[in-house]
C-alpha cells in the first residue's frame, strides 16, 4: 500500500499523530482510540508495510514507533 493510501484512512492518522510523541504497545493505542486490538493490529500492519511505523520486541509486547522519513517524501511532494 502507498503512503497516501495508509494516510487516507482518519485511524491511521490518529495512530500517528500518538506515536509522534513516544513508542507504544498495542494496548496503549487501543486505550487511546477506543477501538478493538485486532482493529489497532490491522491499522498497524498497513502502516508498517507502508514504511510509516516500525516495531521492537520488548519482552512478549511489540513497541511501535513513527518513522518519519516517508512523512517528509510525502510534505516534500506538496
Amino acid at each position: 500500500m502507498s503512503t497516501y493510501a495508509a494516510l487516507a484512512e482518519p485511524h491511521r492518522r490518529e495512530i500517528l499523530d500518538l506515536l509522534r510523541g513516544a513508542e507504544r504497545s498495542v494496548g496503549e493505542l487501543v486505550a487511546h482510540l477506543g477501538i478493538s486490538q485486532p482493529g489497532v493490529s490491522k491499522h498497524l500492519r498497513v502502516l508498517r508495510e507502508a514504511g510509516l511505523v516500525a516495531a521492537r520486541a520488548e519482552g512478549r509486547q511489540r513497541r511501535y514507533a513513527l518513522r518519519t522519513a516517508p512523512l517528509a517524501e510525502v510534505d516534500a511532494s506538496l
